[in-house]
């Protein structure tokens, strides 16, 4: 029986429904955690080995993305994303039940693998159920799913935590990947491939330990370990050589992971460029202003996190309009450079804020910095699987994620670097004047706890402190973040130059 357009129509949809479940399971596993690290170690011990929980699954997630994204453009991706999601629900269960921190590691490295391979996975079988003139509209759709995962993960993540367990946050992942499972199984039929299954053994090795080695530099640096100890440096330069062992690799492998033939395609090069802008920009952002908002506005962690929700609807309402917008005219050009001219203007804003300013002000900023968002993020990957074809679909999305991902990393490890040194150095002076101004109102100073420094530091203990004391670390934290916001204003500049070179390609109307 021939399907009707209405009914191969609505049958797309669901297909992509399942594939954005998917995605947000994988978007919300690398951010749910974040609010409840502390009580995980409290409960499990470990404290050496706690932020293993995040970084585990970001290797993961990183290291899977070009790889499986190659994988789908050799085999049916069907059966790949399906065996994706199963050993996610692995990975969650094995955490979930773990009563140690190295079970708990394990399970969120699975994770992070399975993660990343329903990331690539979901975009490529988006790109092989539509075509890219109606591609747009999905893609908006999809683009969605990070700004809600951006404020969902730590709701989730807090709410678990002080109610049912941080537990919850991994037996969530049952029902709703089972859900997408069995959407995907009886919906999305594929065409059948010509088996060509040659995995770049070599290549994936190299690239494995490249990028372990750059993304725990980044996050081990300034933390963990000093700039100048040996095991940062060795991990510099461990990253940089097998990275450039990666490339002469590539450039002789028949099947290589990521074809450096891939950067001869100009609009694939600078969708990747400006990819890792965004990813710095928007990962760097979102990793602190949570804490900026606890810290400088006394919020309690639920409210911080119910504060990134005017990004949020920024990010959701313009990506789907966008892509609306796309599909109807076939143009696509201009709204990434709008997009990326606004995310200028926002961190020019962000760097403006003082300590003292309404959450009104801060909430219109965090809005425009989610339009700019929506109107970039997701038309990057549009203009990249634009630009080859449905059989290279896969290697192309994989590479561009993984460049964006690589990015996120180092924006987190930058913004975190410049941040902490700087509120180190503005509480080493506002500190001590607010302490001694306390004594002098009568306040027992030896009674808080504050020998610790910026280290000992938390929301739940400043928000008992007081007043002129927290206030002086209000000021510091606001004077410390916002003028990172500014470092930031010529890199996303230099992403809006690099879009005005893209090629406008028109958007072709079959697979």
């Amino acid at each position: 029986m021939t399907e009707t357009p209405t009914h191969k129509e609505q049958r797309t949809g669901l297909i992509i429904g399942a594939l954005m479940l998917s995605m947000l399971m994988s978007a919300l596993g690398q951010m749910i955690f974040t609010t409840a690290l502390p009580t995980i170690v409290g409960e499990l011990g470990g404290v050496e080995h706690m932020s293993w929980v995040i970084t585990a699954f970001l290797l993961g997630q990183t290291i899977a993305m070009p790889l499986f994204g190659k994988l789908g453009d050799q085999i049916n991706r069907k059966p790949l994303f399906i065996s994706a999601n199963v050993l996610f629900l692995i990975g969650s269960a094995i955490g979930a039940t773990a009563q140690s921190m190295s079970v708990l590691i394990a399970g969120r490295a699975i994770q992070g693998v399975a993660g990343g391979a329903m990331m690539i996975l979901s975009q490529a079988i988006t790109a092989e159920v539509t075509t890219p003139r109606t591609r747009g509209k999905y893609m908006g759709l999809m683009g969605s799913v990070f700004g809600v995962a951006s404020v969902l993960g730590p709701l989730a993540g807090g709410w678990f935590t002080d109610g049912p367990g941080w537990r919850w946050g991994m037996w969530l992942n049952l029902p709703i990947g089972i859900v997408a499972i069995l959407a995907i199984i009886s919906l999305l039929h594929l065409p059948a491939k010509q088996q060509n299954f040659r995995l770049d053994w070599l290549g994936t090795l190299t690239m494995a330990i490249a990028t372990a080695a750059l993304i725990l530099f980044v996050t081990w640096g300034g933390r963990d370990y000093e700039w100048s100890s040996p095991t940062i440096i060795g991990l510099i330069i461990t990253s940089i050589v097998f990275a450039v062992i990666f490339v002469f690799v590539e450039r002789r492998a028949s099947q290589p992971l990521i074809s450096m033939d891939l950067f001869k395609n100009r609009n694939f090069t600078l969708a990747t460029i400006a990819g890792l802008a965004v990813g710095v920009i928007m990962f760097g952002c979102l990793a602190y202003l949570p804490t900026y908002m606890q810290m400088v506005h006394h919020m309690t962690p639920t409210k911080a996190g119910l504060m990134m929700i005017p990004m949020m609807g920024g990010m959701i309402i313009t990506s789907t309009v966008t892509g609306n917008l796309i599909t109807r005219t076939g143009r696509y050009k201009w709204y990434p450079i709008v997009g990326q001219v606004i995310i200028t203007i926002t961190m020019v804003l962000l760097s403006t804020l003082k300590a003292d300013d309404s959450l009104v002000k801060v909430g219109i900023f965090l809005a425009l910095f989610g339009i700019g968002l929506g109107c970039t993020m997701q038309i990057l990957v549009l203009i990249v699987q634009n630009s080859f074809t449905i059989e290279r679909v896969g290697t192309a999305t994989g590479a561009n994620n993984f460049f964006r991902q690589v990015g996120g990393s180092l924006g987190s490890a930058f913004v975190g670097s410049i941040f902490l040194s700087h509120l180190k150095e503005h509480l080493s002076t506002t500190l001590p004047q607010a302490i001694q101004q306390a004594a002098k109102d009568g306040v027992d100073v030896s009674q808080l706890h504050l020998q610790g420094g910026a280290s000992n530091l938390t929301p739940a203990i400043v928000s008992h402190l007081p007043a002129v004391i927290r206030d002086a670390i209000g000021f510091a934290y606001n004077d410390s973040l916002t003028p990172v916001f500014l470092y930031l204003a010529p890199l996303s500049t230099a992403a809006v130059i690099v879009l005005l070179f893209v090629k406008e390609h028109t958007l072709r109307t079959t697979r």
